[in-house]
């Protein structure tokens, strides 16, 4: 599995605290391990398939970089992308 690198970050703020995601490997991370269990629905699913697939080529890091944002705004995390 390869880290790609997605062309704009994507920065993600819940709660108070925030984190810019760069890649594929680091929103994979994210959503398997610091993902809330109640926030774990369909666009969520959606966006793991989606990294895993970027990982392993099968699928363009643009999408799965949208995926990522989708499963964020689904969750009621603000999100802001491009750097800021």
């Amino acid at each position: 599995m390869r880290d790609e690198q997605f062309d704009v970050p994507v920065t993600i703020e819940s709660e108070g605290s925030g984190l810019t995601v760069t890649g594929t490997v680091q929103a994979a991370s994210l959503l398997v391990d610091g993902w809330p269990d109640e926030e774990r629905g369909p666009k969520y699913r959606s966006a793991l398939k989606a990294m895993m697939d970027a990982m392993e080529q099968r699928r363009a890091v643009g999408t799965a970089r949208r995926a990522f944002t989708a499963a964020a705004r689904e969750a009621n995390m603000f999100v802001r992308e491009g750097r800021h």
